[in-house]
């Protein structure tokens, strides 16, 4: 089993190599690609030194077996041919191919047959925060059919990149010493701030975050649910929250919806509000699982359910869940 990744310098690209590790992936061989940036760079991963390949348009990829991409979306879209001319699989970390119809698009816990089939050998991994809400709204959606979603997300800076962390952190110092904020990765200054914006406004005046979660929600679950979503900004480093309200068509009691979270792959239930127990960012940083709390009746809606969620954006909205995808593929056999 020979593996690559693509983008090895990025937040992504490192987690992979992180979560491969922690996992004792099963390979014999390692790859790694990147820009011309980080093209030479050297990096160790059980005892051994890799360096960075440039990625070009070349036979590279000849003998790879999966090839883990989080390059961007245009690198993705340019070397897509390449990367899995010869046979290998492309699980790739961008928007690029997400909601193309012969590429699917999955969640392990939620649709990992969908990976059997595809065309074009490339499975897409959904973006980070629609990963996380689909995980947990899969064991209720087996109770009943979910058919309204309402969210507001609270992203740390690691959504943006290894770039937008480190300029984080950065503005905190910048604006405690009395000078102003560097503002590079952000529109604004993020640092004691939040901003509702996360990429591009669309014509409907929705971001294409929050649109991402409306369409790709829909291709995972293979449903008509309709999900409106507000996606901010937060000046935390790591790891994405939602709150998260949902309209089922027959009621679901809290008690079983308790249940079917605390009993679902992928999710850790903690919620004990009189006590203070819930989840946040700054305890699921670095863990696999997305962790829920304060779950409770929705009291503007006699078939609603509201919660609260927290995940590691780096591990289970990217990485872990690509990784996931392998282990699935390998697991069934689906390796050439």
């Amino acid at each position: 089993m020979k593996v690559a990744i693509v983008g090895a310098s990025g937040a992504v690209g490192q987690e992979f190599l992180r979560i491969l590790d922690e996992r004792n992936f099963p390979m014999d061989d390692l790859v790694l690609f990147g820009s011309s940036r980080s093209a030479g760079t050297k990096y160790t991963f059980k005892g051994k030194e890799y360096e960075v390949k440039l990625l070009q348009h070349n036979d590279d990829f000849k003998d790879v077996d999966i090839a883990f991409t989080s390059a961007g979306a245009g690198t993705s879209k340019e070397f897509a041919a390449d990367i899995t001319k010869y046979g290998a699989v492309m699980i790739d970390n961008s928007s690029a191919f997400r909601m193309e119809n012969d590429v699917p698009l999955v969640v392990p816990e939620c649709n990992a047959e969908d990976a059997l089939n595809r065309p074009r050998g490339i499975i897409a991994n959904p973006n980070c925060t629609t990963i996380m809400m689909v995980v947990v709204l899969k064991p209720l959606e087996k109770i009943s059919h979910i058919k309204r979603i309402h969210i507001s997300s609270y992203q740390a800076a690691s959504g943006a990149g290894a770039a937008a962390m480190a300029e984080l952190e950065q503005q905190y110092r910048e604006v405690l010493d009395g000078k102003p904020a560097t503002c590079n990765k952000f529109a604004y200054q993020l640092a004691y701030n939040v901003i509702p914006q996360i990429d591009v406004f669309m014509d409907n005046d929705y971001t294409k975050e929050e649109m991402k979660m409306f369409h790709e929600t829909q291709k995972i679950m293979h449903s008509d649910v309709k999900c409106s979503a507000t996606c901010v900004r937060v000046p935390s480093l790591r790891s994405h929250s939602e709150a998260v309200w949902i309209e089922t068509e027959k009621p679901i009691d809290v008690e079983t919806a308790k249940k079917a979270i605390a009993a679902a792959d992928g999710v850790t239930l903690q919620d004990d509000p009189a006590n203070k127990v819930y989840p946040m960012p700054l305890f699921t940083a670095g863990k696999d699982d997305v962790y829920v709390g304060r779950v409770r009746k929705d009291i503007a809606n006699e078939n609603g359910l509201t919660f609260w969620l927290t995940g590691d954006q780096i591990k289970k909205g990217a990485a872990l869940n690509a990784v996931q995808i392998a282990e699935y593929l390998i697991k069934v056999g689906n390796i050439k």
